[in-house]
């Protein structure tokens, strides 16, 4: 982003980026325990903006997985409870699709994840970044958050990519490692993550609209 502080801290609609993930999150599930992994040395997180009764904050780790664990290793829950993991730079997500999230993740044993099919043709680039031969795009599909898992499964997959030395970039490559498949499940296209800088005002323009919508 380019910014003198992390992307979930700038400000999106009058608020920061994080308000409005938490305040989407508790609408849909306001008697949920949250767990927010934050640097230790965070200087710019406010408890006021946390609506949620029952939340507590652990230590981020090195990596995705690292910060998943230490929250996973915080709860105190049971086996078969869902646990729902999300990118806080994703503030335009809906209750509808962490509701239809968290129905296919208590049904599917292998836990589900939200996600888009591929719709843009995709070309391989080769290492001086030309194009070298375009990719089928049949079965592939937008992986995005939440994903959804039973505890149990979910922490012994993360638990196994860390005893392997396996670098994963989503809770859903650690389950597949398992031999699990987890389901698919089709979310909003407005589900976006803030990466770059104009990713600000088309998150606003979302928000703005799913408010219209919504209301």
């Amino acid at each position: 982003m380019g910014a003198d502080k992390p992307k979930q801290y700038l400000t999106l609609a009058g608020q920061p980026i994080i308000a409005h993930t938490l305040a989407r999150l508790y609408q849909a599930f306001p008697e949920a325990t949250l767990v927010l992994c934050l640097d230790s040395d965070d200087r710019w997180f406010q408890p006021e903006w946390v609506p949620f009764t029952r939340w507590l904050r652990v230590t981020g780790g090195k990596e995705r997985m690292d910060s998943v664990l230490n929250a996973l290793h915080a709860i105190p829950a049971q086996e078969a409870d869902i646990v729902m993991v999300h990118d806080v730079a994703r503030p335009c997500i809906t209750p509808d699709d962490l509701h239809a999230l968290y129905q296919a993740a208590a049904s599917h044993t292998a836990g589900a994840l939200l996600a888009m099919p591929v719709a843009d043709t995709m070309k391989r680039a080769n290492s001086e970044q030309q194009s070298a031969r375009t990719e089928p795009r049949d079965g592939l599909w937008h992986a995005l958050t939440p994903q959804g898992f039973r505890y149990a499964l979910l922490r012994q997959a993360l638990e196994s990519a860390r005893h392997y030395q396996r670098v994963v970039t989503d809770e859903a490559s650690a389950v597949e490692a398992l031999n699990e498949q987890p389901l698919l499940v089709s979310g909003r296209r407005d589900n976006l993550k803030v990466t770059h800088p104009d990713d600000l005002a088309l998150a606003a323009a979302i928000l703005s609209a799913q408010n219209d919508q919504f209301s």
